[in-house]
């Protein structure tokens, strides 16, 4: 891999659409991962003379390659993002954020679980899918998933203590186990899973 890295040439080649970068030093390591919801422009704004921060003239002064994957939206991007975050586990990912901690998606341990936004340290019993790259990013993922597999993120103590469906329930956003008879064990359980596969980056219906 070469270590002289053209941006003019490269940039001449990229696409105004939504995707997401890998950058790599000149041993071939992924250095860095970013999404873009315009990918030219995003990676103009790294060769220009005025960049933000000493640590990203560090980066990109390693910069040898940058692979761009175009995905179909902004949200296919942030989700393809985070994957590559954590099969990489890019150190310029690290040293490029503040000393907030990483968000993660939390999947409770409840008989019915619920999904929710989780900073800090991981005491509660359940599952931890992430990190993250930044708390939008979860945002995101959480408002898709809400939509193609439907399951509770209201708190327990709202969860407990319904008597009749919310108004999620009734736009289709979540099947309601909060009141008996809405939902079967089997059916929420399957949801479940679905979410759990989604998370881990796999498809078990395809």
């Amino acid at each position: 891999m070469s270590d002289v890295f053209d941006a003019k040439a490269f940039l001449k080649t990229v696409t105004s659409q939504p995707g997401v970068y890998r950058m790599y030093d000149a041993g071939g390591t992924v250095i860095y991962v970013g999404k873009a919801k315009d990918l030219k422009k995003r990676l103009s704004s790294y060769f220009r003379s005025n960049l933000a921060s000493r640590k990203t003239e560090a980066l990109v002064a390693l910069i040898a390659q940058i692979d761009v994957t175009v995905t179909h939206t902004e949200t296919e991007a942030l989700l393809l993002e985070h994957n590559y975050i954590k099969l990489y586990q890019p150190r310029y990912n690290v040293l490029l954020r503040d000393d907030k901690s990483y968000p993660f998606i939390f999947l409770s341990g409840d008989t019915h679980p619920r999904l929710a936004m989780h900073r800090g340290a991981k005491h509660a019993k359940g599952e931890y899918f992430g990190p993250f790259p930044n708390g939008y990013a979860v945002r995101e993922t959480l408002a898709l998933l809400q939509k193609i597999f439907p399951i509770r993120q209201c708190e327990n103590s709202v969860y407990r203590n319904r008597s009749r469906p919310c108004l999620q329930y009734q736009i289709g956003r979540c099947p309601g186990p909060c009141v008996a008879g809405l939902v079967s064990e089997e059916e929420y359980a399957q949801q479940v899973e679905y979410v759990r596969l989604f998370l881990a980056g796999k498809d078990d219906r395809c």
